[in-house]
């Protein structure tokens, strides 16, 4: 015992002393967040070593750190976390296209642009009737999710929005016919749109917008020193330099850059000065009052959707998981093992893997589902494996002599299953199929990555838009409860409705008052 606690004692020491390592960093590092997984041009691996992360953003940063004297150090952290990963202090800046908003000048500071842009609308080669934002009347739309092109797209109003995750998901979905455009930052559109053969680009750019280096609001000194560095990279012409370099270079651009150096010479040290406005801090009756105007959002646009995909995937399961059980327990001997595969497979991959591949790898082979068709079979063909196991269960759990019984009055097989093993059965697997319901119903919030607009989708654009995490989340996790408490109910009253021996009391007591029989002698 002793041998094993000390063991334990070490093995947990060793752990702190990694995760205390890992949070750690040296002074002369600047650690900065981006997500690599976000794609070109920005951070993304080298298609030619995947271990290393390239990307126009790698090399401004370098040349910064260079200029600081302090090793570049990226740090993964998902896009739409970005932010809140800084106000943590997981890294000392963010950098990853974020566009510069009234919005996020309320959390972060910005630095001066280091890129001005536009967003870029594409279609389908043969498509000739969409121009512009207002020929999408009508049509729908792709973007990525929490960006300014979403801004735009929910602005102009009358577009069906889709958002996304990854640009490439949403540029394989224009060219499979799932959208009729997609709207992103021309750097974006570059790498993504105009090589592919089967898109195309629609009009001219739209908007401009800049793109800024984002620093906890109490860092002003790393601000300045920032702001410095990049006003350095401007005048010396190495800024231009990266962008020639990944095809970034334009026009936009290169008006910024001669207003900076223009500001900058008339106003000197002021512009390291430059430090954004406190945030207002809202008293407890303004708080309260937004979190009630976060309600109706929640519960009419999110939460619907969620109740339908839940109560949809949760009837397939249901259905195709009793068919299952039916042909692993009495079906051919090929049949059964397809059936015992087919459940081994499902439960033994992840749910967001089956997506994916329902979603996006289908069309490959000319099989094109909408996200709501594909959520509801995902969720589905999911949870029909562990529904065959409950109904395995349940089936061996009755005697065999109910079934020799049924078969030595002249019922045949099915006749059998049908009218006395499974109305048995499913009184007995009552309580674990409510268990995988709720379940199934949590795990609905996964197909947000395929494009559903459910609750947890909704959470996460109302939290990522206030930076409101916990107040959004609390009323989220609220509703999810609430909405779930009825189900639990129901099948509390369907348990006890079906139970054998409750609904025997109740036949004899019926049977006792005169009750629905004729009484014995009477």
């Amino acid at each position: 015992m002793k041998k094993t606690a000390l063991l334990s004692a070490l093995i947990i020491a060793a752990w702190f002393s990694v995760q205390l390592s890992l949070d750690a960093h040296e002074p002369n590092e600047l650690r900065w967040g981006g997500d690599a997984e976000g794609g070109a041009p920005y951070v993304f691996p080298d298609p030619k070593n995947p271990r290393q992360i390239v990307g126009y953003e790698v090399d401004l940063m370098n040349e910064i750190g260079r200029l600081l004297n302090r090793r570049a150090v990226f740090v993964q952290n998902q896009w739409d976390g970005l932010i809140p990963g800084l106000q943590r202090g997981n890294y000392d800046v963010a950098i990853n296209g974020i566009e510069i908003t009234d919005d996020r000048k309320q959390q972060v500071n910005f630095t001066i642009p280091y890129y001005a842009t536009g967003e870029q609308l594409s279609v389908r080669v043969e498509e000739n009737t969409i121009n512009s934002l207002a020929d999408l009347k009508g049509k729908t739309a792709g973007t990525l999710k929490y960006s300014l092109a979403q801004r735009i797209l929910e602005r102009e109003g009358g577009i069906r929005i889709r958002t996304y995750d990854g640009q490439i998901n949403a540029y394989e979905d224009l060219a499979n016919g799932r959208l009729d455009a997609v709207l992103m930052d021309w750097p974006i559109a570059i790498y993504y749109s105009k090589p592919n053969p089967r898109l195309k680009f629609a009009g001219p750019v739209i908007e401009q917008m800049k793109y800024g280096i984002c620093v906890r609001r109490d860092n002003i000194e790393l601000l300045k020193q920032i702001d410095r560095a990049l006003l350095s990279l401007i005048k010396s012409g190495e800024l231009r330099r990266i962008y020639e370099k990944w095809g970034l270079w334009n026009d936009e651009t290169e008006r910024v850059f001669a207003q900076i150096t223009a500001d900058s010479q008339k106003q000197g040290e002021a512009l390291a000065d430059y430090t954004q406005a406190v945030t207002r801090k809202l008293t407890w009756r303004e708080r309260l009052k937004q979190y009630a105007s976060y309600l109706p959002i929640l519960l009419f646009q999110g939460a619907p959707m969620t109740l339908l995909i839940s109560i949809l995937g949760m009837t397939v399961a249901v259905a195709f998981g009793l068919a299952l059980a039916l042909m692993n327990l009495y079906g051919p001997r090929l049949v059964s093992w397809l059936a015992k595969a087919y459940v081994e497979l499902f439960r033994g991959t992840p749910l967001l893997i089956q997506l994916y591949l329902i979603f996006y790898g289908l069309p490959n082979i000319g099989i094109k589902l909408s996200p709501l068709v594909a959520a509801v079979v995902g969720l589905g063909l999911n949870y029909a494996a562990y529904e065959a196991e409950n109904y395995r269960a349940g089936i061996q759990s009755i005697p065999r002599g109910q079934m020799e019984a049924a078969l030595s009055l002249g019922m045949t097989r099915g006749q059998s299953l049908r009218h006395v093993i499974v109305p048995q059965a499913m009184r007995l697997v009552i309580p674990p199929v409510t268990n995988d319901f709720i379940s199934l119903f949590k795990d609905s919030s996964i197909v947000s990555v395929i494009t559903m607009v459910e609750l947890t989708k909704v959470y996460g654009q109302l939290a990522s838009t206030y930076y409101d995490y916990i107040g959004v989340g609390i009323l989220t996790a609220a509703i999810y409860f609430l909405m779930g408490l009825p189900f639990v109910r129901l099948a509390r009253w369907a348990e006890a409705r079906m139970a054998t021996d409750k609904r025997v009391a109740v036949t004899a007591k019926r049977r006792w008052f005169g009750v629905g029989a004729k009484p014995v002698g009477g």
